[in-house]
């Protein structure tokens, strides 16, 4: 049959979305099943090892997990359960594709300096801070919950959008930028762990927050002018972490706020849902 499902999370559901199932699936599986999108599922009774197209799947008690897309994730995923006995159950997942928003721009891409040796061996170092950040496997469960927005105003720049210069594609945008002005409060999602939290500020981020949600779901809040929390804090959803600001790359004040879960980077709209005012 074919049924509207939404991502049943504690406390509420993200927006509706179209997810075919029928009723010989092995696994219960609700929420968005699209690039950027993230579905919540039920593993069959049993179940001792989860994997998505071979890599492993944290699974929670209960059999609960989640299962994220990336942008460029193709048509089709395979979910597959091992059981404590019995032959292993398996489950093609139909990927819906998206549109994004491309600029194609008739003009050569213009060619950033070459970093120094210097910024170069900062560079490195700063990626495997953010690295080893959203490796920690908290305890979290604020993947159960249904995500707000961190902070509401003028949404400044869509995920997943991208400039293609003469056939040259740019890397697309990882995130969603709000701009609701400079000092607006920025609170969190969802429960989660501070797993980053400068100082200090790094060179393309700025003043960087990092929350892990436990089930390798993790928030990326960039370019604060503050932030109020440090590593290791549990922080509970709608608690105030910092403010917006445009350190680092920025071009103006705004939020940059992006989600991974693992490898895979999500587009936080589609688990915030329709933007409401942070109380």
């Amino acid at each position: 049959m074919r049924r509207r499902a939404v991502l049943a999370l504690a406390g509420g559901c993200v927006a509706a979305a179209a997810f075919a199932q029928t009723g010989s699936d092995p696994f219960q599986l609700s929420g968005r099943a699209e690039q950027g999108g993230l579905l919540l599922g039920t593993a069959p009774e049993g179940t001792v090892r989860l994997t998505l197209d071979g890599k492993p799947v944290p699974l929670a008690p209960g059999g609960r997990f989640l299962i994220g897309f990336d942008r460029d994730q193709g048509t089709s995923t395979v979910l597959q359960a091992e059981r404590a006995s019995g032959a292993p159950l398996r489950q093609t997942i139909a990927v819906s594709p998206r549109s994004w928003r491309i600029e194609n721009i008739n003009v050569a891409r213009t060619p950033g300096g070459v970093p120094s040796e210097a910024y170069r061996i900062h560079r490195a170092g700063e990626l495997k801070r953010i690295e080893a950040a959203r490796a920690v496997n908290s305890s979290s469960e604020g993947w159960r919950q249904r995500f707000v927005w961190p902070a509401t105003g003028r949404i400044s720049g869509l995920f997943g959008s991208q400039r293609v210069y003469r056939g040259e594609p740019a890397a697309y945008h990882s995130g969603v930028d709000v701009a609701p002005g400079s000092g607006a409060p920025v609170v969190a999602p969802a429960d989660g762990v501070v797993v980053l939290a400068g100082p200090p500020a790094f060179s393309l981020e700025g003043n960087l927050v990092i929350i892990d949600h436990g089930m390798g779901l993790n928030s990326a809040f960039l370019h604060l002018a503050t932030n109020t929390v440090r590593e290791g804090q549990a922080v509970r959803q709608g608690q105030l972490i910092g403010t917006v600001g445009a350190t680092g790359r920025a071009t103006g004040p705004h939020l940059h706020w992006s989600m991974k879960w693992i490898d895979a980077r999500l587009d936080p709209q589609a688990l915030a849902g329709p933007m409401t005012p942070v109380r």
